[in-house]
Protein backbone atom coordinates (compact mmCIF):
# COMPACT_ATOMS: atom_id res chain seq x y z
CA UNK A 1 0.00 0.00 0.00
CA UNK A 2 1.63 3.22 -1.20
CA UNK A 3 -0.15 6.23 0.21
CA UNK A 4 0.49 9.54 -1.55
CA UNK A 5 0.32 11.03 1.93
CA UNK A 6 1.82 8.48 4.38
CA UNK A 7 0.34 10.32 7.36
CA UNK A 8 -3.22 10.07 6.04
CA UNK A 9 -3.79 6.65 7.62
CA UNK A 10 -3.12 8.25 11.03
CA UNK A 11 -5.32 11.29 10.40
CA UNK A 12 -7.95 10.43 13.01
CA UNK A 13 -5.50 10.06 15.86
CA UNK A 14 -3.54 13.14 14.72
CA UNK A 15 -6.74 15.16 15.19
CA UNK A 16 -6.56 14.31 18.87
CA UNK A 17 -5.06 17.45 20.49
CA UNK A 18 -2.72 15.47 22.73
CA UNK A 19 -0.96 13.90 19.75
CA UNK A 20 -1.08 16.02 16.61
CA UNK A 21 1.27 15.79 13.65
CA UNK A 22 4.37 16.29 15.78
CA UNK A 23 3.44 13.44 18.09
CA UNK A 24 2.70 11.16 15.14
CA UNK A 25 6.08 11.87 13.60
CA UNK A 26 7.72 10.93 16.90
CA UNK A 27 5.78 7.65 16.94
CA UNK A 28 6.99 6.85 13.44
CA UNK A 29 10.59 7.45 14.53
CA UNK A 30 10.32 5.36 17.69
CA UNK A 31 11.50 1.84 18.49
CA UNK A 32 9.85 -0.63 20.86
CA UNK A 33 10.84 -4.02 22.25
CA UNK A 34 7.83 -6.18 23.11
CA UNK A 35 8.66 -9.02 25.51
CA UNK A 36 6.04 -11.69 24.93
CA UNK A 37 3.39 -12.07 22.24
CA UNK A 38 0.55 -13.88 23.95
CA UNK A 39 -2.64 -12.35 25.30
CA UNK A 40 -1.25 -8.96 26.33
CA UNK A 41 1.42 -8.91 23.63
CA UNK A 42 -0.91 -9.43 20.67
CA UNK A 43 -3.16 -6.56 21.77
CA UNK A 44 -0.12 -4.35 22.34
CA UNK A 45 1.48 -5.18 19.00
CA UNK A 46 -1.79 -4.77 17.11
CA UNK A 47 -2.50 -1.38 18.69
CA UNK A 48 1.00 0.07 18.30
CA UNK A 49 1.53 -1.08 14.73
CA UNK A 50 -1.82 0.44 13.76
CA UNK A 51 -0.84 3.63 15.61
CA UNK A 52 2.34 3.91 13.54
CA UNK A 53 5.15 3.01 15.93
CA UNK A 54 8.01 2.81 13.46
CA UNK A 55 9.85 -0.30 14.69
CA UNK A 56 8.44 -3.11 16.81
CA UNK A 57 10.61 -6.03 17.90
CA UNK A 58 8.39 -8.96 18.95
CA UNK A 59 9.97 -11.72 21.06
CA UNK A 60 8.23 -14.92 22.10
CA UNK A 61 9.36 -18.52 22.68
CA UNK A 62 6.04 -20.28 22.12
CA UNK A 63 3.86 -21.68 19.33
CA UNK A 64 0.21 -20.94 18.58
CA UNK A 65 -2.20 -23.40 20.22
CA UNK A 66 -6.01 -23.69 20.02
CA UNK A 67 -6.46 -22.43 23.58
CA UNK A 68 -4.74 -19.16 22.61
CA UNK A 69 -7.44 -18.10 20.17
CA UNK A 70 -9.94 -17.04 22.85
CA UNK A 71 -7.86 -13.97 23.74
CA UNK A 72 -4.71 -13.67 21.60
CA UNK A 73 -6.12 -11.41 18.94
CA UNK A 74 -3.53 -11.70 16.16
CA UNK A 75 -3.87 -15.47 15.73
CA UNK A 76 -6.38 -17.67 13.93
CA UNK A 77 -6.99 -21.35 13.23
CA UNK A 78 -4.60 -21.40 10.27
CA UNK A 79 -1.73 -20.46 12.57
CA UNK A 80 -2.55 -23.45 14.77
CA UNK A 81 -2.75 -25.79 11.77
CA UNK A 82 0.59 -24.48 10.47
CA UNK A 83 2.18 -24.88 13.92
CA UNK A 84 3.63 -21.38 13.65
CA UNK A 85 5.73 -19.66 16.31
CA UNK A 86 3.79 -16.80 17.85
CA UNK A 87 6.37 -14.18 16.92
CA UNK A 88 6.36 -15.18 13.24
CA UNK A 89 2.57 -15.53 13.03
CA UNK A 90 2.13 -12.13 14.65
CA UNK A 91 4.67 -10.49 12.33
CA UNK A 92 2.83 -11.76 9.24
CA UNK A 93 -0.45 -10.27 10.47
CA UNK A 94 1.16 -7.01 11.58
CA UNK A 95 2.90 -6.44 8.25
CA UNK A 96 -0.42 -6.94 6.49
CA UNK A 97 -1.99 -4.35 8.80
CA UNK A 98 0.72 -1.72 8.30
CA UNK A 99 3.46 -2.33 5.74
CA UNK A 100 5.04 1.08 6.36
CA UNK A 101 6.46 0.12 9.76
CA UNK A 102 9.14 -2.46 10.56
CA UNK A 103 8.25 -5.58 12.54
CA UNK A 104 11.10 -7.80 13.69
CA UNK A 105 10.02 -11.22 15.01
CA UNK A 106 12.40 -13.17 17.26
CA UNK A 107 11.56 -16.73 18.31
CA UNK A 108 13.52 -17.08 21.53
CA UNK A 109 13.29 -17.69 25.24
CA UNK A 110 13.95 -14.37 26.98
CA UNK A 111 16.54 -14.82 29.70
CA UNK A 112 19.37 -12.97 31.42
CA UNK A 113 21.87 -13.86 28.69
CA UNK A 114 19.95 -12.24 25.81
CA UNK A 115 17.53 -9.64 27.12
CA UNK A 116 20.02 -6.77 26.94
CA UNK A 117 20.60 -7.49 23.25
CA UNK A 118 16.86 -7.67 22.63
CA UNK A 119 16.32 -4.27 24.29
CA UNK A 120 19.29 -2.58 22.61
CA UNK A 121 18.22 0.47 20.63
CA UNK A 122 14.67 0.47 22.00
CA UNK A 123 13.09 3.69 23.23
CA UNK A 124 10.59 1.72 25.31
CA UNK A 125 10.19 -1.84 26.63
CA UNK A 126 6.72 -3.35 26.89
CA UNK A 127 5.73 -6.26 29.11
CA UNK A 128 3.62 -8.72 27.15
CA UNK A 129 4.83 -11.66 29.20
CA UNK A 130 3.05 -14.05 31.53
CA UNK A 131 5.63 -14.47 34.28
CA UNK A 132 7.45 -12.45 36.90
CA UNK A 133 10.92 -13.67 36.01
CA UNK A 134 10.80 -11.84 32.68
CA UNK A 135 9.31 -8.76 34.37
CA UNK A 136 12.14 -8.55 36.88
CA UNK A 137 14.64 -8.99 34.05
CA UNK A 138 12.96 -6.15 32.14
CA UNK A 139 13.09 -4.03 35.29
CA UNK A 140 16.84 -4.65 35.70
CA UNK A 141 17.58 -3.85 32.05
CA UNK A 142 15.41 -0.73 32.15
CA UNK A 143 17.19 0.71 35.17
CA UNK A 144 20.65 -0.37 34.06
CA UNK A 145 20.23 1.35 30.68
CA UNK A 146 17.78 4.13 31.60
CA UNK A 147 14.84 2.97 29.48
CA UNK A 148 11.16 3.36 30.44
CA UNK A 149 8.93 0.31 30.47
CA UNK A 150 5.26 -0.54 31.02
CA UNK A 151 4.26 -3.46 33.25
CA UNK A 152 1.02 -5.36 32.71
CA UNK A 153 -0.53 -8.57 33.98
CA UNK A 154 -3.91 -10.30 33.84
CA UNK A 155 -5.26 -13.53 35.34
CA UNK A 156 -8.89 -14.52 35.80
CA UNK A 157 -10.93 -11.33 35.70
CA UNK A 158 -8.23 -9.19 37.28
CA UNK A 159 -5.46 -7.06 35.84
CA UNK A 160 -2.74 -4.60 36.76
CA UNK A 161 -0.60 -2.07 34.94
CA UNK A 162 2.09 0.42 35.90
CA UNK A 163 4.38 2.73 33.95
CA UNK A 164 7.97 2.72 35.18
CA UNK A 165 10.45 5.50 34.32
CA UNK A 166 14.00 5.23 35.71
CA UNK A 167 14.84 8.19 37.91
CA UNK A 168 11.22 9.34 38.08
CA UNK A 169 9.04 6.50 39.40
CA UNK A 170 9.45 3.51 41.68
CA UNK A 171 10.78 0.40 39.99
CA UNK A 172 8.98 -2.95 40.00
CA UNK A 173 10.96 -4.16 43.03
CA UNK A 174 9.96 -1.08 45.01
CA UNK A 175 6.32 -2.08 44.60
CA UNK A 176 6.66 -5.88 44.51
CA UNK A 177 9.80 -6.62 46.49
CA UNK A 178 9.99 -10.27 45.46
CA UNK A 179 8.39 -12.54 42.89
CA UNK A 180 5.60 -14.81 44.12
CA UNK A 181 6.87 -18.22 45.16
CA UNK A 182 6.12 -21.12 42.80
CA UNK A 183 2.50 -22.18 43.17
CA UNK A 184 1.59 -19.03 45.11
CA UNK A 185 -0.33 -17.22 42.38
CA UNK A 186 -2.71 -18.39 39.69
CA UNK A 187 -1.81 -18.62 36.01
CA UNK A 188 -4.00 -18.58 32.91
CA UNK A 189 -3.80 -22.39 32.89
CA UNK A 190 -4.86 -22.82 36.53
CA UNK A 191 -7.10 -19.81 37.22
CA UNK A 192 -8.33 -19.10 33.69
CA UNK A 193 -8.51 -15.67 32.11
CA UNK A 194 -11.19 -13.50 30.54
CA UNK A 195 -10.33 -11.90 27.21
CA UNK A 196 -11.79 -8.49 28.15
CA UNK A 197 -9.54 -8.27 31.23
CA UNK A 198 -6.51 -8.81 29.02
CA UNK A 199 -7.70 -6.34 26.39
CA UNK A 200 -8.32 -3.59 28.93
CA UNK A 201 -4.93 -3.99 30.61
CA UNK A 202 -3.10 -4.07 27.28
CA UNK A 203 -5.03 -1.02 26.08
CA UNK A 204 -3.90 0.90 29.15
CA UNK A 205 -0.33 -0.22 28.46
CA UNK A 206 -0.56 0.81 24.81
CA UNK A 207 -1.92 4.23 25.73
CA UNK A 208 0.97 4.78 28.12
CA UNK A 209 3.36 3.73 25.36
CA UNK A 210 1.84 6.24 22.94
CA UNK A 211 2.18 9.00 25.55
CA UNK A 212 5.85 8.24 26.16
CA UNK A 213 6.82 7.72 22.52
CA UNK A 214 4.99 10.85 21.31
CA UNK A 215 6.73 13.08 23.85
CA UNK A 216 3.80 13.42 26.24
CA UNK A 217 5.50 12.24 29.43
CA UNK A 218 3.50 14.72 31.54
CA UNK A 219 0.32 12.78 30.69
CA UNK A 220 1.70 9.46 31.95
CA UNK A 221 -0.14 7.70 34.79
CA UNK A 222 2.30 7.25 37.69
CA UNK A 223 0.09 5.08 39.84
CA UNK A 224 -0.53 1.32 39.94
CA UNK A 225 -3.78 0.50 38.17
CA UNK A 226 -5.74 -2.49 39.49
CA UNK A 227 -9.00 -3.65 37.90
CA UNK A 228 -11.47 -6.51 38.05
CA UNK A 229 -13.87 -6.71 35.13
CA UNK A 230 -16.10 -9.30 36.83
CA UNK A 231 -16.43 -7.49 40.16
CA UNK A 232 -16.68 -4.10 38.41
CA UNK A 233 -13.84 -2.50 40.36
CA UNK A 234 -11.13 -0.15 39.21
CA UNK A 235 -8.65 1.53 41.53
CA UNK A 236 -5.39 3.44 41.38
CA UNK A 237 -2.76 3.02 44.08
CA UNK A 238 -0.26 5.80 44.78
CA UNK A 239 3.18 4.20 44.59
CA UNK A 240 5.42 7.29 44.51
CA UNK A 241 6.23 7.05 48.26
CA UNK A 242 7.73 3.59 47.62
CA UNK A 243 10.43 4.91 45.27
CA UNK A 244 13.78 3.52 46.32
CA UNK A 245 12.26 2.02 49.50
CA UNK A 246 14.27 4.47 51.61
CA UNK A 247 17.48 3.71 49.78
CA UNK A 248 17.22 -0.06 50.22
CA UNK A 249 15.76 -1.15 46.87
CA UNK A 250 18.35 -3.51 45.34
CA UNK A 251 17.58 -2.38 41.81
CA UNK A 252 16.90 1.35 41.59
CA UNK A 253 18.61 2.52 44.81
CA UNK A 254 21.61 0.19 45.07
CA UNK A 255 21.84 -0.67 41.35
CA UNK A 256 22.35 -4.35 42.07
CA UNK A 257 20.76 -6.04 39.08
CA UNK A 258 20.27 -9.40 40.75
CA UNK A 259 17.91 -10.95 38.19
CA UNK A 260 20.16 -9.90 35.32
CA UNK A 261 23.22 -11.19 37.15
CA UNK A 262 21.60 -14.57 37.82
CA UNK A 263 21.15 -14.35 41.58
CA UNK A 264 17.40 -14.93 41.14
CA UNK A 265 15.26 -16.80 38.64
CA UNK A 266 14.98 -20.33 37.33
CA UNK A 267 17.61 -22.64 35.98
CA UNK A 268 17.11 -25.78 33.92
CA UNK A 269 19.07 -29.02 33.63
CA UNK A 270 18.38 -31.70 31.03
CA UNK A 271 18.50 -35.13 32.68
CA UNK A 272 20.56 -37.43 30.50
CA UNK A 273 18.69 -40.42 29.09
CA UNK A 274 15.44 -39.65 30.91
CA UNK A 275 13.59 -37.37 28.44
CA UNK A 276 13.16 -34.99 31.36
CA UNK A 277 14.25 -31.53 32.45
CA UNK A 278 14.72 -30.26 35.99
CA UNK A 279 13.52 -26.71 36.62
CA UNK A 280 14.66 -25.09 39.84
CA UNK A 281 14.51 -21.67 41.47
CA UNK A 282 17.60 -19.94 42.80
CA UNK A 283 15.32 -18.29 45.36
CA UNK A 284 13.95 -21.13 47.49
CA UNK A 285 10.40 -21.20 48.80
CA UNK A 286 8.13 -23.72 50.47
CA UNK A 287 5.20 -25.02 48.44
CA UNK A 288 1.76 -25.67 49.86
CA UNK A 289 1.05 -29.02 48.19
CA UNK A 290 -2.60 -29.08 49.24
CA UNK A 291 -3.26 -25.70 47.65
CA UNK A 292 -1.31 -26.52 44.48
CA UNK A 293 -3.09 -29.88 44.13
CA UNK A 294 -6.45 -28.15 44.37
CA UNK A 295 -5.46 -25.80 41.59
CA UNK A 296 -4.00 -28.47 39.31
CA UNK A 297 -6.72 -31.13 39.64
CA UNK A 298 -8.81 -29.47 36.93
CA UNK A 299 -5.94 -29.89 34.45
CA UNK A 300 -4.81 -33.46 35.14
CA UNK A 301 -4.20 -36.22 37.67
CA UNK A 302 -2.62 -35.10 40.96
CA UNK A 303 -1.30 -36.90 44.02
CA UNK A 304 1.02 -35.78 46.79
CA UNK A 305 2.58 -36.62 50.12
CA UNK A 306 4.62 -34.52 52.52
CA UNK A 307 7.72 -34.85 50.31
CA UNK A 308 6.53 -34.26 46.73
CA UNK A 309 3.61 -33.73 44.37
CA UNK A 310 2.99 -35.74 41.19
CA UNK A 311 1.00 -34.22 38.33
CA UNK A 312 0.19 -35.86 35.01
CA UNK A 313 -1.47 -34.23 32.03
CA UNK A 314 -1.80 -34.44 28.26
CA UNK A 315 -1.24 -31.21 26.32
CA UNK A 316 -1.81 -31.14 22.56
CA UNK A 317 -1.62 -34.93 22.53
CA UNK A 318 1.71 -35.09 24.38
CA UNK A 319 1.85 -36.63 27.88
CA UNK A 320 3.87 -34.94 30.63
CA UNK A 321 4.60 -35.84 34.22
CA UNK A 322 5.64 -33.32 36.86
CA UNK A 323 7.39 -34.28 40.06
CA UNK A 324 7.36 -31.14 42.21
CA UNK A 325 9.36 -30.80 45.41
CA UNK A 326 8.69 -28.64 48.46
CA UNK A 327 11.33 -26.07 47.50
CA UNK A 328 9.68 -25.44 44.12
CA UNK A 329 12.05 -27.62 42.13
CA UNK A 330 10.34 -29.77 39.49
CA UNK A 331 11.35 -32.61 37.21
CA UNK A 332 9.25 -32.50 34.06
CA UNK A 333 9.14 -35.76 32.14
CA UNK A 334 8.07 -35.84 28.49
CA UNK A 335 10.54 -33.34 27.03
CA UNK A 336 14.28 -32.85 26.86
CA UNK A 337 13.96 -29.21 25.75
CA UNK A 338 14.68 -26.66 28.51
CA UNK A 339 12.53 -23.97 26.84
CA UNK A 340 9.52 -26.30 26.71
CA UNK A 341 10.06 -27.30 30.34
CA UNK A 342 10.21 -23.65 31.43
CA UNK A 343 6.99 -22.95 29.53
CA UNK A 344 5.20 -25.87 31.18
CA UNK A 345 6.50 -24.89 34.61
CA UNK A 346 5.29 -21.29 34.17
CA UNK A 347 1.88 -22.51 33.00
CA UNK A 348 1.14 -24.97 35.76
CA UNK A 349 3.37 -24.36 38.78
CA UNK A 350 3.68 -20.60 38.44
CA UNK A 351 6.22 -17.87 38.19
Amino acid sequence: MNDANPLERYSRQMRFPGLGKGGQEKLLASRVTLCGCGALGTVLANTLVRAGVGFVRVIDRDFVEPSNLQRQVLFDESDVTSNLPKAEAAATKLRAINSSVTVEPIVADINRTNIEDFCDGADLILDGSDNFEIRYLINDVAFKHGKPWVYGGAVGSQGMSMTIIPGETPCLRCVFEAAPAPGETGTCETAGVLGPAVAIVASYQATEAIKLLSGNKAAVNRELLILDVWENTNKRVKVAPLAGRKGQCPCCAKRNFEWLDGAHGTQTTSLCGRNAVQVSHRTKGKLDFAYLAGVLKQSGEVSYNKFLLKFQLVENGDPYEFTVFEDGRAIIKGTDEPDKARTLYAKYVGH
